[in-house]
């Protein structure tokens, strides 16, 4: 038996081996039912899901009448600049503040992206910061220092 459509196949193995993750560690709590669900309950149903929807998904990419397609090469550079960027976040939000460091956040996660201009990470910069400073601060009103240590009173 080959593997026809290897993107499907293995996003379904990936989708069993999650799903299992979370089943399996779910299990360890009170399950509960579903009138009265424990901590177990949500966790251990939503692996299983997961586990369906991956065998589905794993033996489409089996299939003769799908399409060929091939796996491309793992982009490792990206994956760590994305995961750079938000322990960045994390590591700098004291110092800096939310605006400073979500500013850090947003340009250098932008420079992962093949299409990466100074300008428009700038523009996305003020319309995520706006955004964010709208949802975080105004309308559910969570306490964050704004503003870089220094420019604090």
């Amino acid at each position: 038996m080959t593997i026809k459509n290897q993107k499907d196949f293995w996003a379904g193995v990936m989708f069993v081996l999650l799903g299992g993750f979370f089943a399996g560690f779910g299990t360890q709590y009170t399950f509960g039912t579903a009138a009265r669900m424990g901590p177990g309950y949500f966790p251990t149903v939503l692996g299983v899901l997961l586990m369906i929807l991956g065998a589905i998904v794993a033996v489409g990419g089996l299939s003769s009448k799908n399409t060929e397609e091939k796996v491309q090469k793992f982009a490792w550079d990206v994956l760590l600049l994305i995961l750079g960027a938000i322990v960045l976040f994390g590591v700098l939000l004291n110092p800096l503040g939310l605006i400073g460091s979500l500013l850090v956040l947003i340009m250098v996660s932008s420079y992962a992206s093949h299409e990466h201009t100074w300008k428009a990470a700038l523009l996305n910069s003020a319309i995520l910061i706006s955004l964010c400073m709208f949802v975080f601060v105004y309308a559910l009103k969570l306490q964050f220092q704004l503003w870089p240590v220094f420019m604090r009173g």
